[in-house]
C-alpha cells in the first residue's frame, strides 16, 4: 500500500498508478484507493504489467460482472476478452472516432479495461475526454435546456447489416450483425451513478438524435456538443508501452484510438464491465 503512487496526467482527467502488480491478489485497502482514483480521474493507467488472460479476467471481476462482447472477435479460449486488433495490411482501426462503449445498451457498460499485447513502433496512442469538465464549461442556459433532454443511442448503424461499407476491412475483426438490435434512450445530462457528478452523455458514434426530435433537428445541437466536448483542456493523451493497461469509466469519458500507424500491427485485449441502468 505504501509503495503505490498516483500521478495525475492532466487537470481534466487521467492518472497513472505505479507500484501495483495487477497479476497478484490485492488487499482491500489498496483496491479501495484504486477505486477512488478511478472515479476521481475518469481513466486510470497501469504500466509494466505482465498479465495472463486469466489474471486480466480476475482483476476485472473484482469490479463488476464481465460483459461478453456481441460483436468483437474473442480471444481464443477466453470469451470474456475481446480482441481490438489491426493488422499491418488493414486501413481502418477499431475505435477510430470519439465514443463511449455500449451507450446503446439499456444498462451501458460501467468501464472498459484495455491491455496492450502488441504495439506499433510509433503511434497508436489513445485520447480521452472528460464529459464532466465538458458539461461544467457550458453556459447556465445550455445546461438548463439539456437537463430536460434525453437522447436515442443505437448499435444498428455501426455493427448491423447496414454498417458503413467504407469500413469493410473490419468485417474479419467484428461480426454478428444480426445481433445489432440495441436501441436505448438515456439522459443527455447524466448524474453519475457512483459519484453523483453531472456530465454529458451523448457521443458521435452511437447517439442518433434527441428523443422527440428528428435527426435533422438534432444535428446542429449535437454537432455543437461534440465539438465542445473535445476542447484541448478536457483531454489527455496516453502513449502505450508494452504491458500498459488503461481502465476508463464509460459514464464519464469518451475515448478515441488514433489511427496513425499504417503498415504496423496493433493488438489489444479488452474486457468490458457491466453497468447499471441510467436515470
Amino acid at each position: 500500500m505504501d509503495a503505490m503512487e498516483i500521478r495525475e496526467l492532466s487537470p481534466a482527467l487521467g492518472a497513472e498508478i505505479h507500484g501495483v502488480d495487477l497479476s497478484r491478489p490485492m488487499e482491500a485497502a489498496q483496491f479501495s484507493e484504486i477505486r477512488r482514483a478511478f472515479y476521481d480521474y475518469g481513466v486510470i493507467f497501469f504500466r509494466d504489467q505482465e498479465l495472463t488472460p486469466e489474471q486480466h479476467i480476475a482483476f476485472a471481476r473484482r469490479w463488476s460482472k464481465i460483459n461478453i462482447n456481441r460483436f468483437f472477435r474473442p480471444v481464443e479460449g477466453h470469451p470474456e476478452i475481446a480482441e481490438v486488433r489491426k493488422e499491418a495490411h488493414q486501413d481502418n482501426n477499431i475505435g477510430g472516432s470519439w465514443h463511449t462503449d455500449h451507450s446503446y445498451d439499456e444498462a451501458p457498460a460501467m468501464g472498459s479495461m484495455l491491455y496492450a499485447r502488441e504495439l506499433p513502433e510509433t503511434g497508436g496512442d489513445t485520447l480521452f475526454a472528460s464529459m464532466r469538465h465538458a458539461y461544467e464549461a457550458l453556459s447556465d442556459g445550455m445546461k438548463a435546456m439539456l437537463g430536460g433532454l434525453r437522447a436515442v443511442h443505437s448499435s444498428r448503424h455501426i455493427y448491423g447489416p447496414g454498417r458503413n461499407s467504407s469500413r469493410a476491412d473490419t468485417e474479419e475483426r467484428t461480426g454478428n450483425p444480426e445481433l445489432a438490435t440495441q436501441d436505448a434512450i438515456h439522459p443527455v445530462v447524466l448524474a453519475h451513478p457512483e459519484t453523483g457528478r453531472l456530465g454529458l452523455y451523448v457521443n458521435p458514434t452511437f447517439t442518433l438524435r434527441f428523443e422527440g426530435w428528428t435527426e435533422a433537428e438534432s444535428k446542429p445541437l449535437l454537432a455543437y456538443l461534440y465539438d465542445h466536448a473535445v476542447r484541448p483542456e478536457f483531454i489527455c493523451r496516453f502513449r502505450w508501452r508494452p504491458g500498459s493497461m488503461a481502465f476508463w469509466d464509460n459514464r464519464a469519458t469518451w475515448h478515441y484510438a488514433v489511427n496513425d500507424y499504417g503498415g504496423q500491427r496493433r493488438l489489444m485485449h479488452r474486457i468490458t464491465l457491466e453497468g447499471v441502468p441510467l436515470s
